[in-house]
């Protein structure tokens, strides 16, 4: 039971550090894709260069 006092805080903290990690990537946009991936599998054209 003495192992609790050690995997309590650190799976609070771990866990913590992944909803800051989410906001941030919701924040900075990196879900958002204008063109989106259902609309490029249906197009002919070949996208083989990243954006800048």
């Amino acid at each position: 039971m003495e192992i609790l006092t050690i995997l309590i805080p650190v799976s609070l903290f771990l866990g913590g550090i992944g909803l800051i990690a989410f906001f941030w990537a919701m924040k900075t946009e990196q879900f958002d894709d204008p063109e989106g991936d259902a609309n490029r599998i249906l197009t002919r054209d070949w996208d083989d260069r990243p954006k800048p």
